[in-house]
């Protein structure tokens, strides 16, 4: 899939919609007056299972901002590509948004894996602001870019130690690490096992593993022979799911802790839930009283049905609503100046702005007001690294079922 076009609007299926651009069924002037920002989503590989999700919090949010107006008098046009859960598609996917398609930013990449190198190559050569609503590495943090990469979740510098502290509660105190071996897994992997060993917990053995292979038991193997009480996998879906029934089915582990890239009901549905019970894990999600989290629940809802217990699709739907409004209080579309936009209408001071309220926060702007956007996924307030907090959900795997049993700041 290398990618598709779609102006969001309410009721209508975007896949509708790109057909009909696609053969010019809007017309040319209709074209003219977008302003296109690139959705970089894992359509396809690893993460493909939370892609089409939270692109449909990416199409939430442009729906709602084209409801109040547009940007800048213009229709938001989202394009997606694809990344296909690896590097070089996702270098390729972004410089095709921005050198071919116009995008003026961009949302994503999830896997941080992908995010970086695209920041690094695409989006702070070229000076189109990118925002991740996924990536999570702490590598992010002091990564040279620019300042054109933020994200809207918080780094796992923070997860790890959250991990550890409800594995500790848990009763794990000897536990195995297994890795993908990328930044997501080896940044995660690090925090984790800093924080675990320095609150008495003892790891085993940590080993990275590579994606797309047919066979881990070299690895599980390694990762048993000391006798842990459990592993700790963090990666995603797919390989997630040949590691977890090679562990199973050779006897290695059948206690298992995870991280936010495996919080999908896909794992529960090809493993069994029967061999799943009782799995728990982190993922950053926003305080279940929340306002705004509330909200966002109730508008997704209403567009597309019951939202799945996947994390980032708040967050994701934060992305594109900041984006916007940067791209509103800059008054232009020039990258620079979006992004030295983003702090101003994310962090206090300033009127706060909810998830659904773009057309308040446009007047705010157009009479000289500030604003502070609250998101969906928790405050979007960015630090000079372009990071914001957050607080993880502590959630297990009850009778074939997601379920979060703590909303926590590590």
């Amino acid at each position: 899939m290398d990618g598709f076009r779609t102006t969001a609007m309410r009721g209508a299926s975007r896949l509708a919609i790109a057909a009909a651009l696609a053969t010019g069924a809007f017309g040319a002037s209709a074209a003219a007056q977008e302003i296109v920002v690139g959705a970089l989503m894992p359509m396809t590989g690893d993460l493909q299972a939370y892609g089409e999700f939270d692109l449909n919090g990416v199409l939430l949010a442009a729906e709602q901002i084209n409801e109040a107006g547009g940007v800048l008098g213009q229709e938001l046009t989202v394009i997606v590509g694809d990344t296909q859960t690896l590097p070089q598609p996702a270098i390729d996917a972004a410089q095709k948004l921005v050198s071919v398609d116009g995008a003026v930013g961009i949302i994503g990449a999830l896997s941080s894996g992908n995010t970086i190198p695209v920041a690094q190559s695409v989006a702070s050569v070229s000076q189109v602001p990118q925002l991740s609503p996924a990536s999570t590495s702490p590598v992010i943090t002091g990564l040279d870019d620019d300042d054109f990469l933020f994200r809207t979740v918080p780094s796992d510098a923070y997860q790890g130690v959250a991990l550890a502290g409800v594995s500790l509660e848990q009763g794990f105190d000897s536990v195995a690490v297994m890795y993908v071996n990328n930044d997501y897994g080896e940044g995660l992997a690090e925090s984790f096992g800093s924080a675990f060993e320095a609150s008495g917990g003892t790891i085993q053995a940590s080993v990275p593993y590579e994606q797309g292979r047919a066979s881990y038991r070299g690895e599980l193997q390694q990762l048993a022979s000391d006798d842990p009480q459990a592993l700790v996998l963090i990666g995603y879906p797919e390989n997630g799911v040949t590691i977890l029934r090679q562990a199973l089915e050779e006897g290695f582990f059948d206690r298992f802790i995870f991280t936010d890239g495996m919080k999908s009901p896909d794992i529960i549905e090809q493993i069994g839930a029967e061999f799943l019970n009782g799995a728990f894990g982190t993922a950053p999600e926003a305080l279940a009283d929340s306002e705004p989290s509330a909200m966002f629940t109730a508008f997704y809802e209403e567009r597309f049905g019951e939202r799945p217990p996947l994390p980032f699709i708040d967050s994701s739907y934060d992305a594109t609503m900041l984006l916007a409004l940067a791209i509103t209080a800059a008054d232009s579309t020039d990258g620079a100046a979006i992004r030295d936009a983003l702090r101003d209408v994310a962090n206090p001071p300033g009127e706060q702005i909810f998830p659904g309220e773009f057309a308040k926060a446009v007047g705010i702007l157009a009479e000289g007001g500030d604003i502070d956007y609250v998101g969906a996924a928790g405050a979007q307030d960015f630090d000079e690294n372009g990071d914001v907090g957050g607080t993880f959900g502590h959630w297990v795997i009850e009778d074939g079922e997601l379920r979060t049993v703590r909303v926590f700041a590590p």
